[in-house]
């Protein structure tokens, strides 16, 4: 028996060990792992179509056995003169979403982090969080109903003080945006703000005590004890975000724009469904997507080499 036989026993007697001394936590992770196996991975198959020409009569065989095209479906969205629209919005979009959206939850946790009073600081995080349980069909529906010109409550308490009729503001393009960003901050400052408050919760309460005998203020030890020691989770929260950079909410958008402001909120994702789901176009719509995830999958290796360099730990 060779010394790499010997070696490949001597590993695989180490995974057995392993996996029955911690059989259960093995188990437990099984559906997350038979999910993304079901959804995530086995769907890639279908990615040869943005290769090909695909019709939905040739059925399932036709994704295999379909016209090979090459790279003719990227060249057509790449030269069409909806490209430039819909890589600026989605960057645009995300670009704005992030940057009022990621700090707020930050905030938002260093906050409530100071609050004393277990009964108002559990009320106030209860408050924020329940927006995340509804989804965007619900929230979209009871937010067009708020802002509706056509006796919306918001729109008939503003007419009736000032006297004034406003636009919509979801109907503007010059107001849907900065509308997509304060209602996606609404709905997500929560679920971010429990990542965060359960971060600064492992901080070293003898910190603050020994900051505090020094004369330190409570703003200077948010900023030079909390912030830095919750640094790791938000470099990690970054990185993740930047890397969605071209995966904007679909739900939202879908959910609340509307042909007349399909110039500064068309996106990638939207665009997808039309051109796949509306007007068949598989093979193209297949081939937009594709290029979305990669210039998505870049940018995550991008932000983490970027994390790396500066001292800060990346995802790996």
């Amino acid at each position: 028996m060779t010394a790499k036989q010997i070696r490949n026993i001597s590993y695989a007697h180490k995974i057995k060990r392993h996996i029955h001394k911690y059989g259960w936590l093995h188990l437990m992770i099984l559906p997350g792992i038979l999910y993304y196996l079901l959804f995530k991975y086995l769907p890639m198959y279908g990615i040869v179509i943005a290769f090909s020409d695909y019709r939905a009569t040739d059925g399932f065989w036709g994704i295999i056995h379909s016209e090979f095209v090459g790279f003719k479906n990227f060249s057509l969205f790449f030269e069409s003169i909806y490209f430039r629209r819909l890589v600026g919005n989605t960057i645009w979009i995300s670009f704005v979403k992030m940057l009022f959206g990621f700090p707020a939850p930050i905030i938002l946790a260093l906050l409530m982090n100071e609050i004393k009073n277990a009964y108002f600081k559990r009320t106030i995080q209860t408050i924020t969080y329940l927006p995340h349980f509804l989804s965007w069909i619900v929230l979209a529906a009871l937010l067009k109903t708020m802002f509706s010109t056509d006796n919306g409550p918001i729109y008939s308490v503003i007419l009736k003080l000032t006297g004034i009729e406003i636009p919509s503001v979801i109907m503007q393009n010059s107001t849907f945006v900065p509308f997509l960003v304060l209602s996606d901050i609404y709905k997500g400052v929560g679920w971010g703000t429990i990542i965060y408050l359960a971060a600064i919760s492992g901080v070293d309460e003898g910190l603050y005590d020994a900051a505090l005998i020094d004369g330190a203020n409570r703003f200077q030890r948010i900023m030079h004890i909390t912030v830095p020691s919750i640094m790791e989770i938000i470099s990690i929260q970054l990185i993740l975000r930047v890397g969605g950079l071209m995966n904007e909410n679909f739900d939202q958008i879908f959910n609340l724009y509307s042909p007349g402001v399909y110039d500064v909120a068309d996106v990638l994702e939207t665009f997808v469904y039309r051109a796949g789901i509306q007007d068949s176009k598989y093979s193209f719509a297949s081939a937009v997507g594709l290029f979305q995830s990669l210039t998505g999958l870049i940018l995550v290796f991008a932000t983490n080499k970027i994390a790396n360099k500066l001292g800060s730990n990346g995802l790996w």
